[in-house]
């Protein structure tokens, strides 16, 4: 990394306080040199904000972009090992609030090591983790490039899918049961970036688990599901018993989960795909036909479910 990221050009020669406090006051707080991410698409958002070569370990599933697969895995998004964590001597940690359980965050502050925490909610949230992590590598302007392409990105996604017909759509995780998302989720605004209608919007937990009698009943259009599911199960899910509009109309896509699961500037990715495939499945359907409907059984009482492919 250019010391011009880090430190301004110094015209005289400065006390190493001095220098401390404009290291300080120019990235937030001392950059770092050895990172941990604690989740795939925090490493993938480090590498994307210019700090890829500051990674010495991640958890499983990381493995984007390919130097990522390189490096010492040190357990996955729900159970670290705190012992091998210390031994690779980070400076800082990356953890996923709302993902890596509490008790790991306190366990490795207690160690007196260096954790941040960061959240990311929604499309628009992106650009700024991505800007959060370059200030805590010290790497302001490639995160800043990358926040900035990620958002013209997107806004130009949202011009191009604006005022299309609704379609009703159920993105479906596992099939034994099915699991959808709620509104927080970015997967759902992705959902409506690309004209769609979540149908599982309601959901009082991001994640949580839907039975059959309800799905039936909110009669999505359009059903989403991702390779790295069992999508043999899915299938068969479908095969058997009463379908749906979807079933019935063949509008079911499977997608990249790696892509749409993440917060990363790859999500776009997945968006592009998922809207192809909303695309496809409005030339299904006639032009006429009614594209909403008001029924809202309740869903089976949900227990949260995090992706730790995803994050």
């Amino acid at each position: 990394m250019a010391a011009t990221e880090r430190v301004p050009t110094l015209s005289r020669p400065w006390g190493a306080p001095t220098l401390l406090l404009l290291l300080a006051c120019s990235s937030g707080s001392f950059a770092a040199e050895r990172v941990i991410a604690l989740s795939p698409h925090l490493a993938e958002l480090a590498c994307a904000a210019g700090g890829c070569e500051r990674l010495v370990g991640v958890v499983a599933w990381s493995d984007y972009p390919e130097r990522v697969k390189q490096l010492p895995q040190v357990g996955d998004a729900y159970a670290v090992n705190v012992e091998q964590i210390v031994g690779l001597q980070p400076d800082l940690v990356l953890a996923w609030e709302g993902g890596t359980p509490r008790e790991s965050i306190e366990r490795l502050r207690g160690l007196k090591l260096r954790v941040e925490t960061l959240s990311i909610r929604g499309l628009d949230d992106v650009g700024g983790g991505l800007r959060q992590v370059g200030r805590w590598l010290g790497t302001p302007g490639s995160a800043e490039m990358a926040a900035e392409r990620y958002g013209a990105r997107l806004s130009r996604l949202r011009a191009r899918h604006r005022g299309l017909p609704e379609l009703r759509v159920f993105y479906q995780i596992e099939a034994h049961p099915p699991y959808s998302v709620n509104r927080d989720s970015p997967i759902s605004q992705a959902i409506e970036l690309c004209g769609g209608r979540n149908v599982f919007a309601d959901l009082p937990t991001l994640a949580a688990p839907v039975n059959r009698e309800t799905v039936l009943a909110r009669d999505p259009q359009v059903i989403i599901y991702t390779r790295q599911d069992d999508v043999a199960a899915i299938r068969a899910y479908w095969s058997e018993g009463p379908g749906v509009a979807a079933t019935r109309a063949g509008a079911l896509y499977e997608i990249d989960g790696n892509l749409l699961d993440r917060a990363t500037p790859r999500l776009l990715d997945g968006v592009e795909q998922l809207c192809g495939a909303l695309t496809d499945a409005r030339a299904k359907y006639p032009a006429t036909a009614p594209l909403s409907r008001p029924s809202r059984a309740p869903a089976r009482e949900p227990q949260r479910k995090e992706n730790p492919k995803g994050g």
